[in-house]
């Protein structure tokens, strides 16, 4: 194929595993041939027959060769107009795209390799076989125990992306989570002063956050005059000895902080299988700061020796820059453990859970009061969902009963041990608790005393995932103003109909199998997933309470938390799932296939950007979330799992054997599956651009490549995508680029890594 762009022919759809390879492309245009081309060509009388001939008949010869050329020059002329209108459409339909979005991909695409001009090595090095790029958590924001030296959630599975050597150095690439939260780092920092008031307090309070100038000024005097506002702490020597259930009651409601249980808002997974919508308040064990572990044998959590060591020591320096008294501090500290350590042995982890059926326990608010008296339940929710009014008589979901009992006995025991009255122990583990929660808000040095920080997350993206919490709303309305619905929604429909496409093609076990899955995906709706557009006056409306102080991140941290609260209470009236900005795959919900707005921004997508790009990257990790997330066990019950993951693998050995790799003699279920899955996404997202061409013929271009480079070059810039099944991809996806290109005519000739097809092979992949 030329390296010039092509309008290219299509083929109705992407063929069974059995056809060849060409049928899966994009073809190159079919050539218009010129008319003239089967017109007979006269030849001339020669001397003699012509002294032979009537002079009339000359002149019927003559008219006729005249009446010949007329016409040729007429068909030359219909063909010369037919041609060029041809050659401006096809001019218009590859016209190369020059949007800002355009221009950056540009640049990109410049400064990175390109597939089709590396060699086989570019192909065959392991998903994350060389190091490793870290990034925050994929989560959706700050984990509590995140940072502490020893805790278990500093080993959490880490967002990552493989660093790989190319040609122009060491290039870092980072997973979906973290594009998305650069994209709405970009519209936090658009200065657009024309925005309304919502945006506005939006970005005062992003840009507030990125003031750690102001914020270390500040110190720590914030959180101190907060602390006397909830009656002192005897860690200071000036302790009111407030009731317990009161100041509870006041973290929950004003700050936004859990420490003896967690509470948010769901719907009981019984009753939705029924078509219920029906939201109940949910309560679970609390995330704790301490540092546990699971004992499988014993099965019970317990807090070891050599990370109770580097925790003792990150609170005697919290304490220390609060002010505390050094003689006075070790014992609150050592009371502080000694606390934490009886909760953290009640908590068990949530498989653990689920295996012993704890989770959404249902009882009322009157029998759970009964059980675990220590809490003042009634008042303590009713303060977390102010202004929303609660009884006794309403339902709640327990995820640890187990635990929530024995924390009430707990806290009945420390609250009955008169000779610590005056240490109050549970009031400093409330108030450290808060402490972690206003920890963004901080000076650094607070995050210092947790030990090593390296590899901590960079200011920006905290920033951003903080101001998501309090102002989700502004920023959907933001991001749903600079994505093209309508692109978004037809290739989720293009991929969908691929994807359904590709299941006919399949080697079934069983054919009442794929019956039943056709009829299941024949009751699914996919569309984009978006809640109702709030407009601009609306959205004032519901922020124009909050004042942004755009010199104290302290103070809007604050309003945000009680934004959080305001937004949880919401949540058991709403009839319809809010639209989760940080989402970033599929989600199925009731009879609908749910794809999220983070899943089309840039650079990924864009609606200016060639549809090849589009497709190649964004198409590519569609049909690749909707395969695991509808198929999770397709290898079960379609022979073309394996047949067409072993022919794969084969290639691949074949070709590390030539780069001098050594590649696995055999693959387990579990890759051969995942390497079928990642094949056919990629397959099902080539199809879905060619339906794409069929609805709407011509795509644009950009820095003069064809539209098939394009699309296969997208795709390999999101090959080892970060998803809970990447452990169990064998080989670098772009793999599959040497794949399609030597059963196809879709790749450029100078392809350095290719494949020579094996006719005699009984496979087809």
């Amino acid at each position: 194929m030329s390296e010039t762009p092509t309008e290219l022919e299509l083929q109705p759809s992407v063929q069974p595993s059995s056809q060849p390879e060409p049928e899966l492309g994009l073809q190159p245009p079919t050539l218009i041939q010129n008319p003239l081309q089967d017109q007979h060509q006269l030849q001339p009388a020669s001397q003699s027959d012509q002294q032979h001939q009537p002079k009339p008949l000359c002149r019927n010869l003559l008219l006729l060769l005249l009446g010949f050329s007329l016409c040729a020059a007429m068909l030359g002329m219909i063909y010369y107009l037919h041609h060029s209108r041809h050659t401006e459409n096809q001019s218009a339909a590859v016209s190369p795209c020059v949007s800002a979005a355009c221009r950056s991909a540009s640049a990109r695409l410049s400064s990175s390799a390109d597939p089709f001009t590396q060699p086989c090595e570019y192909f065959t090095s392991r998903c994350g076989s060389d190091s490793l790029s870290e990034f925050g958590g994929s989560g959706g924001g700050r984990m509590r125990g995140q940072g502490i030296p020893g805790h278990p959630q500093n080993q959490k599975d880490q967002s990552v992306w493989p660093e790989r050597r190319r040609d122009e150095g060491d290039r870092r690439q980072t997973d979906r989570k973290t594009l998305l939260l650069q994209h709405l780092r970009e519209i936090l920092e658009t200065n657009d002063r024309s925005s309304s008031s919502a945006v506005q307090k939006t970005r005062r309070f992003y840009n507030s956050c990125l003031d750690t100038t102001s914020i270390e000024m500040t110190g720590a005097e914030p959180f101190l005059s907060l602390i006397q506002k909830l009656g002192g702490w005897a860690v200071s020597g000036r302790w009111n000895q407030t009731d317990f259930n009161s100041t509870l009651s006041s973290l929950m409601r004003d700050f936004a902080t859990f420490p003896f249980f967690n509470l948010y808002v769901g719907k009981d997974p019984n009753e939705v299988s029924h078509g219920s919508t029906r939201r109940y308040i949910q309560i679970d064990q609390p995330d704790l700061l301490i540092p546990i572990e699971w004992n499988s044998r014993t099965q019970k959590s317990e807090a070891k020796t050599e990370t109770l060591r580097p925790f003792l020591a990150s609170c005697q320096r919290y304490l220390a820059l609060l002010g505390a008294p050094p003689m006075s501090s070790m014992i609150h500290v050592g009371l502080f453990i000694s606390l934490s350590s009886e909760l953290a042995v009640a908590a068990s982890p949530l498989q653990h859970r689920l295996q012993k059926g704890q989770l959404h326990q249902r009882m009322t608010v009157r029998e759970l009061q009964q059980q675990a008296p220590a809490i003042d339940w009634l008042g303590c929710l009713q303060a977390a969902f102010h202004p929303r009014t609660l009884s006794e008589d309403d339902p709640v979901l327990l995820h640890n009963l187990p635990y929530i009992l024995q924390m009430s006995r707990i806290i009945q025991k420390w609250l009955n041990r008169h000779e610590l009255s005056g240490s109050g122990p549970l009031h400093t583990y409330m108030v450290l608790n808060l402490l972690h929660t206003l920890m963004p808000a901080m000076p650094a040095n607070f995050s210092a005393a947790l030990g090593n920080t390296e590899g901590e997350d960079p200011r920006w993206k905290l920033c951003v995932l903080e101001t998501e919490r309090g102002f989700s709303s502004v920023l959907t309305h933001l991001v749903s103003e600079r994505t093209e619905h309508r692109q978004a929604e037809e290739m989720i429909q293009h991929v969908f109909s691929s994807f359904k496409s590709k299941l006919k093609e399949l080697q079934w076990t069983d054919p009442k199998f794929l019956e039943l899955v056709m009829k299941k995906l024949g009751s699914l709706t996919p569309r984009l997933w978006t809640s109702e557009e709030s407009s601009e006056d609306e959205l004032d409306r519901l922020i124009s309470e909050v004042t942004v102080d755009s010199n104290s991140f302290f103070s809007n941290y604050i309003q945000l938390l009680s934004l959080w609260q305001k937004r949880r209470s919401n949540l058991l009236t709403e009839s319809e799932e809010a639209a989760d900005i940080l989402s970033v795959t599929p989600l199925l919900l009731g009879a609908e296939l749910l794809f999220p707005l983070g899943m089309f921004v840039p650079p990924l997508f864009h609606h200016t950007y060639p549809r090849a790009m589009n497709y190649g990257a964004t198409g590519f990790l569609l049909a690749k979330d909707i395969l695991h997330l509808l198929l999770p066990n397709i290898s079960s019950h379609s022979e073309s799992v394996s047949s067409v993951g072993s022919c794969v693998w084969t290639l691949y050995q074949s070709v590390s054997e030539a780069a001098g790799r050594r590649a696995a003699s055999s693959l387990s279920p579990a890759q051969q599956q995942e390497l079928w899955l990642q094949y056919s996404a990629l397959q099902v997202a080539l199809q879905a651009y060619q339906q794409s061409l069929q609805q709407r013929p011509g795509d644009s271009s950009l820095s003069g490549r064809s539209h098939a480079h394009l699309f296969l070059t997208a795709f390999s810039q999101v090959n080892c995508d970060v998803d809970p099944y990447r452990d169990f991809m064998p080989l670098e996806p772009s793999f599959f680029i040497t794949v399609i290109c030597s059963r196809s005519n879709l790749c450029p000739a100078n392809l350095q890594c290719s494949i020579k097809p094996q006719h005699d092979s009984p496979q087809t992949c």
